[in-house]
C-alpha cells in the first residue's frame, strides 16, 4: 500500500515524542486536493475510523482512510532535508497519471 523510509519513520517518532496531542493515535497521511499541480499529501496525528486501511511499519501504524487510498498505493514517503528545507516528500508512481488527466484550466481538476 504505502511505504515509510526509515527517515520519515524516525521523524514521525520524533514529532510523536515532542506533541502531547499525538499521544495514543497514529498517523494519519491523506489526499488534501487533486489538482494542476498534482497531487497535495497531509499528515496528522489520529484515531483509527471506520474504513481506514492500518499500514504498520515497525513501530510506526500509518491510517489511510478509503478515498485516499487509490491515490496513495505504491507510494513511498521519506523525510527530506537539504537546501531546499525540511518535510516529508512522497514519491508517488500515481501522481502523472492524476495530473495528466487534468485539462489545465487553472481551477481545481479534483
Amino acid at each position: 500500500m504505502i511505504t515509510l523510509t526509515q527517515k520519515a519513520i524516525g521523524k514521525v517518532a520524533e514529532f510523536a515524542a515532542n506533541m502531547p496531542e499525538a499521544a495514543g493515535k497514529d498517523l494519519r497521511i491523506f489526499i488534501q486536493g487533486v489538482g494542476c499541480s498534482g497531487l497535495q499529501y497531509g499528515f496528522t496525528f489520529d484515531e483509527t475510523r471506520d474504513g481506514d486501511t492500518v499500514v504498520e511499519t515497525g513501530d510506526l501504524r500509518v491510517l489511510i482512510d478509503p478515498q485516499s487510498a487509490p491515490y496513495l498505493a505504491g507510494a513511498t514517503v521519506d523525510f527530506v532535508d537539504d537546501e531546499r528545507g525540511a518535510g516529508f516528500a512522497v514519491d508517488n508512481p500515481n501522481a502523472a497519471t492524476f495530473a495528466s488527466s487534468c485539462g489545465g484550466c487553472g481551477g481545481s481538476c479534483g
